[in-house]
């Protein structure tokens, strides 16, 4: 048999193994490791390369501390702050919760920067409250998994982490162009779920009461000074977008620590009502104790014991694509659909139905260095390119028949997976909307950077 048929036949097995479910690195990993007899490349050289992914990626450790803030957060309290300032401003509308929800997700995005870290906190924290404010469990379940894909877009986020580790793009630069895109994302999602609330009368509604939401607000402070401190960070160039994922984890442990002892020390009850409590007990946080810690990090350790190895295979599948020449036949392709804007928006499918049937983790690291290149030879800013592809990447998430975040919103609700399927439509269509809005105009990424 010619090379060309043994790596089709390869192909076709992987692809029978995922359509079984087998785990997505696995399904990579055989691939990686049968094409690599086929080439003649041998399973040392496949280490080694495996292994320079991290000796080489200095900026893929702030990976890991942004996923161990994300559960800081959640363990000490602050993430269900952010939830109730979001209500106490959102709650007065029609659907104001589940926009309080999505607001929430993106307040939880701006500190973990983890996609399905956001849908499993918010979507366990307020889809029971959803459920007993009377929306229905299928759409509520369907909000936690739409509000979580701007985890990847609202900094601090790993995927533009990883996208400017294989692009060697400043990182602080993808952080900053990604606040317009994802905010325009949840305010055009929250716009879909007022919209589908009126239509069905969903939600009770609450007085929009200036005391409730400055008091939510105090009570809220340190998840503003933790998202407010990434960001100065990173914008003034006071510290990389690792040791800014370094100081926060200390800040987040500091303060959980910090807070169980006050809250102790005062006896503050974090279970009574925003009425009931003083602004001294809104304060501080519940916190956690020492002995938690290892225990939060363990499982902080159990998702990056999952991304790094997906990463690493990546990378080594993309370096093979590369030696079977898929970037110049894709290249071909491209260049010869014309100008500008059909190279993009011939991208953009690419990337958009990729997402469909993969995590944003391979599609980025297997597409990103094929499609950047090209996109930027017929003119499109690399930095602009960088969001209007993780946009895509990160509307995958809710998009069938992969859609991880529609697997952890069931997950954390209980509600099945295809009963979510209708739901996630309206969010589908507003996501789509700001991405062809992002992709049209380059300033809503590219504004708030220096010297632009």
């Amino acid at each position: 048999m010619t090379d060309g048929t043994l790596i089709t036949l390869i192909s076709l097995g992987v692809t029978f193994l995922f359509m079984l479910g087998v785990p997505v690195f696995l399904v990579i990993a055989y691939w990686v490791i049968g094409c690599s007899f086929v080439l003649d490349l041998t399973l040392d050289n496949l280490g080694a390369e495996l292994l320079n992914v991290f000796n080489k990626g200095f900026a893929l450790l702030a990976m890991p501390l942004f996923i161990l803030t994300g559960d800081l957060i959640n363990k000490s309290g602050i993430a269900r702050r952010l939830s109730d300032f979001a209500y106490a401003c959102l709650g007065w509308l029609r659907g104001g919760l589940a926009m309080a929800s999505l607001g929430a997700c993106g307040l939880f995005a701006a500190i973990s920067g983890s996609n399905s870290a956001t849908t499993a906190t918010i979507g366990s924290m307020l889809h029971p409250e959803m459920v007993k404010g009377g929306y229905d469990e299928r759409f509520s379940a369907a909000t936690a998994a739409a509000g979580g894909t701007v985890g990847i877009i609202i900094p601090p986020s790993i995927i533009f982490i990883v996208y400017g580790f294989l692009m060697n793009l400043p990182i602080s630069d993808l952080f900053v162009a990604g606040i317009l895109p994802g905010a325009l994302m949840v305010i055009g999602m929250q716009f879909a779920c007022w919209i589908i609330c009126r239509m069905n009368g969903w939600g009770y509604l609450i007085p929009l009461q200036l005391n409730r939401v400055l008091k939510t607000a105090f009570g809220a402070w340190l998840g503003f000074f933790a998202i407010g401190l990434v960001l100065w960070g990173i914008y003034t160039g006071k510290f990389s977008p690792t040791e800014a994922a370094g100081v926060t984890v200390g800040f987040c442990i500091i303060a959980g620590l910090l807070s169980w002892v006050v809250s102790r020390m005062f006896h503050v009850d974090g279970t009574k009502p925003w009425n009931e409590k003083s602004y001294l007990s809104m304060l501080v946080v519940e916190g956690f104790t020492i002995p938690e810690i290892p225990g939060i990090v363990m499982r902080s350790a159990q998702i990056t014991g999952i991304l790094a190895p997906l990463i690493a295979i990546s990378v080594v599948m993309q370096q093979i694509l590369s030696l079977l020449g898929a970037q110049a036949v894709i290249g071909d392709f491209l260049t010869s659909m014309g100008g500008y804007y059909p190279v993009l928006f011939t991208a953009m499918l690419i990337v958009f139905f990729s997402g469909m049937i993969l995590e944003s983790l391979p599609v980025t690291i297997i597409l990103a260095p094929i499609l950047a290149p090209i996109a930027a030879g017929v003119g499109v800013d690399p930095v602009h390119f960088s969001v209007i592809f993780l946009v895509g990447a990160s509307i995958g998430f809710i998009t069938p028949p992969y859609g991880l975040n529609l697997y952890v919103a069931s997950g954390v609700t209980g509600v099945p997976y295809f009963r979510l399927l209708k739901y996630t439509v309206p969010y589908l269509i507003a996501l789509i909307s700001v991405w062809v809005l992002v992709s049209l105009v380059p300033d809503l990424a590219l504004a708030l950077l220096p010297n632009r």
